[in-house]
């Protein structure tokens, strides 16, 4: 506590009985700070990183606090008393280490004998004139559903210098906040430890260009960048602060306490006043966040960045058709450019197929080393691009920016009739988006959910239809030049469609295959799926089935069309089979219309099941 520091100030003062000039004014200090209550000031509490509604900092390493009690008010009297400790200032003096502290109490105190952090701050300094940071944009790596850490996005922090002549946007650096993960760990292992804090997170800061190559070139994700309106003085005091947070461990969750939240609270530190945190609570999904940081007025603009996939498919795109091929072959075989018949074609054509060839080839080596083979054809490639003539690559069409998508819960209503039983239903996804839902700024045949449950009431009954704890279904198109995997997993409590008896049980699935685009609009896909049932009451054995999950989507701009049939070969003999057709209406951004008809069952047993149901999203 302050006012026992300052007893013990005072006591060694009368015992020595002197009082230095910087003692005074130390002192001086410590009685300003407690008569102002400058420890619950909201900008100290959130140097501290310590919520106005919690009862302790989110700050749990030692390495962050000076103070043995690590409580608001005896951290800023211990704050005080480090801060005016003479030299020298090593990188371990309080001075060096908390210059955004030292900022803070300065600016609110009649106290100014410290020294200035950088001008005897020597790694500080440095620092500081090698970032040079004055202007703040904020970033967001699109979806990647393959990658587990980055189903729901990422958001980061890029920190500009003055825009001099010459100044690209890969010359700054990046700040990221990330979990603390061991090579060993799996993704099961991850998942854990991701949702239960079994990780430390930590601040990293490294060179922009390497979060491009990391992100648009081995990731493949489109980046979108955000230049936010934060002054030179505000980006100051929260790169100050990021300084302060240097090597100091935080609880990490996926959830909630994330990348996403620990970008707004830099923020918060860079304008005091702004509450970006308030409302995440429980959940910081990305491109909520994005949107909050919108509406606090802070986004001045969006910038596009494509993927070195997204390029390449709009360069594939701008080909006729009949010299795609030429593409593959170029890649495979340099040989083929002295071809007659590729030679044949004006020298117009040629550049453009030669550069397609060098992207692609770049494109399919970019997550291993380069092997002599590869690197010989793509300096040969690259030769014939220098010796050609010259071409403007066909830009990618801009999609709809991610924040501008439907918000990430859904409340839903249905009414519907089962085998002639009359049925309603209240439904809550708690996030993020459908196969179905308004594609608008997500990928097309991505399915993310995690907490969606279903209350049904039927026959005067009100009972739990569906808990989907995850449900994620990655259905990416392979064509001519591009094969990914489409896969599913699936894991939570449901009655079944296919089940006469409507028992409530446990269910895990999953399995993989492949999609493909039929033009624009269409897409269809073929999964061998497996799954696993348990009763919730656990009165009858487990049982496993087998089979095929074929489905074909139609995407069109205000309208979303599903039909799928799987069929089952269960361990207990049966064979069970589901076939849907589901039409959703898109009514706006945060409304929808669905009609949803089923016929499911063991076969020869199937019953249907049809039901109408609107859906609306909310934050």
């Amino acid at each position: 506590m302050p006012s026992v520091l300052l007893r013990h100030l005072l006591a060694l003062t009368l015992y020595l009985g002197c009082c230095t000039a910087a003692q005074a004014d130390l002192l001086s200090a410590l009685e300003q700070a407690r008569d102002l209550q400058l420890a619950d000031d909201p900008q100290w509490r959130q140097l501290l990183h310590w919520p106005a509604d919690q009862r302790h900092s989110e700050v749990r390493d030692a390495n962050f606090w000076l103070s043995e009690a690590a409580q608001p008010a005896a951290e800023l009297a211990a704050t005080l008393w480090a801060l005016s400790q003479p030299g020298p200032y090593t990188e371990q003096h309080p001075l060096c280490r908390f210059p955004a502290r030292r900022a803070f109490l300065q600016s609110r105190l009649d106290w100014s004998t410290t020294a200035n952090p950088l001008e005897v701050c020597e790694l500080l300094a440095e620092w500081q004139a090698m970032v040079r940071p004055t202007r703040v944009t904020l970033v967001f790596p699109a979806y990647h559903l393959n990658s587990p850490s980055s189903m729901f996005g990422h958001t980061l922090l890029r920190l500009d210098p003055p825009a001099d002549p010459g100044w690209s946007d890969w010359l700054s650096f990046s700040v990221s906040f990330g979990a603390d993960i061991t090579q060993q760990d799996n993704s099961m292992l991850y998942a854990w430890k991701g949702l239960t804090g079994g990780y430390p997170g930590r601040f990293i800061v490294s060179p922009y260009f390497e979060k491009i190559q990391e992100y648009n070139g081995i990731e493949n994700r489109d980046v979108w960048e955000y230049p936010l309106d934060l002054s030179p003085v505000e980006t100051t005091r929260m790169v100050r602060h990021l300084w302060e947070l240097k090597d100091i461990a935080f609880d990490y969750y996926f959830f909630d306490k994330n990348c996403s939240y620990r970008v707004l609270e830099m923020l918060e530190i860079a304008r005091p006043g702004l509450e970006l945190t308030e409302d995440f609570r429980w959940t910081a999904i990305p491109i909520d966040t994005i949107r909050a940081v919108g509406e606090a007025g802070l986004i001045t603009r969006q910038d596009y960045r494509p993927a070195r996939g997204t390029r390449l498919e709009a360069r594939l795109a701008a080909l006729p058709p009949e010299q795609q091929p030429w593409v593959k072959k170029l890649a495979a075989d340099t040989s083929l450019l002295d071809h007659p018949d590729f030679q044949s074609l004006p020298a117009e054509q040629q550049a453009v197929i030669i550069d397609t060839a060098y992207e692609y080839l770049r494109f399919n080596n970019s997550k291993a080393a380069l092997q002599p083979a590869v690197a010989a054809r793509s300096h040969r490639l690259l030769r014939a691009i220098n010796a050609g003539v010259a071409t403007q690559p066909a830009d990618p069409p801009r999609p709809g920016a991610p924040e501008e998508s439907h918000h990430s819960r859904q409340l839903s209503l249905r009414l519907g009739e089962r085998d002639g039983q009359g049925f309603s239903e209240l439904g809550l996804r708690w996030s993020f988006h459908d196969l179905d839902d308004n594609a608008h700024g997500f990928l097309r045949g991505a399915q993310i959910n995690i907490g969606a449950m279903r209350l049904r009431w039927a026959q005067d009954q009100l009972q739990l239809q569906q808990l989907d704890l995850v449900n994620i279904l990655s259905l990416t198109p392979r064509d001519a030049f591009f094969s990914p995997w489409s896969w599913g997993v699936r894991f939570g409590l449901e009655r079944a469609p296919f089940t006469l008896a409507q028992d409530l049980d446990w269910h895990l699935s999953g399995g993989g295959g492949g999609s493909w685009f039929w033009g624009r609009r269409w897409q269809s896909f073929a999964l061998l799926q497996a799954r696993v049932d348990a009763p919730w009451h656990m009165d009858r054995d487990p049982h496993l089935g087998l089979g095929p999950d074929l489905g074909l989507l139609y995407h069109g701009s205000n309208t979303h069309l599903l039909l799928r049939a799987t069929q089952r070969w269960e361990s207990t003999g049966l064979t069970e089979q589901e076939a849907t057709l589901r039409a959703t209406w898109h009514l706006g951004r945060q409304h929808s219309l669905r009609l949803n008809l089923t016929q499911a069952g063991p076969q020869g047993q199937t019953v249907p099941e049809y039901w109408l149901g609107w859906q609306h999203f909310f934050d």
